[in-house]
């Protein structure tokens, strides 16, 4: 799985390249890859935005750096690979669509920043807008990382295809509650059934905890 991420700010990724994605990069499991599309600004001081027309607050990305960074990837390419705009008029990102995107071979991730950037470029290259929330960012630089982080994990390989089956958003309730040693922590106990080595009481009892769960936090999953 390959991810192209154009960014203003390269530097804010180094969690993506720690941890279970690190390894799952250093296995050749997925490739992530930062383009800054500052150095494809013609601009003498690299500028890549710009005042709006029709005026209003901030400044807006220019097109020309943006397509120019993205042609540098499809060029050597003798496909198009699917490209997301990070955005909060996007579609509210989940579980499902970050299964779904796991099945791609190639993302293009593309972060805006400041107001925005122009609407050309995007109507040009653009396949999907994704929104991480109804909130607004400073930049689509976390966002990226976040669809980087749920979309690697369902890649084969990246993680034990058991730690998948009962995560939370899977089969639509959220996760039952987990347990470790020390079996008495602060006078509480680890639940009985789960020291009963019976499991299939443990599994009755976990699908328990998980619609009790879900109908607390989550009753809209289940509705």
């Amino acid at each position: 799985m390959k991810f192209d991420v154009l960014t203003l700010f390269p530097e804010m990724f180094v969690p993506v390249k720690s941890s279970i994605l690190g390894r799952a990069e250093k296995n050749n499991l997925i490739e992530i890859n930062l383009i800054n599309y500052r150095d494809f600004s013609t601009d003498p001081k690299r500028h890549v935005d710009d005042c709006p027309y029709g005026g209003g607050a901030g400044m807006v990305i220019k097109p020309e750096p943006v397509y120019d960074a993205y042609e540098s990837i499809v060029s050597k390419l003798n496909y198009k690979p699917k490209l997301i705009y990070l955005t909060p008029q996007g579609k509210t990102f989940n579980q499902n669509m970050a299964r779904n995107l796991a099945k791609e071979e190639h993302l293009i991730l593309l972060c805006g920043h400041y107001e925005g950037i122009d609407q050309r470029v995007l109507d040009e290259i653009v396949d999907e807008e994704i929104s991480i929330g109804d909130y607004v960012l400073t930049g689509g630089e976390l966002p990226a990382m976040i669809l980087i982080d749920a979309i690697s994990r369902n890649v084969e390989g990246v993680l034990d295809e058991k730690s998948l089956v009962d995560e939370s958003f899977n089969n639509i309730l959220l996760e039952y509650p987990q347990y470790t040693r020390p079996e008495v922590f602060r006078g509480v106990k680890v639940p009985e059934v789960l020291l009963s080595g019976h499991h299939a009481n443990i599994e009755k009892w976990r699908r328990e905890k998980a619609l009790e769960i879900t109908k607390i936090k989550r009753p809209d999953l289940i509705n």
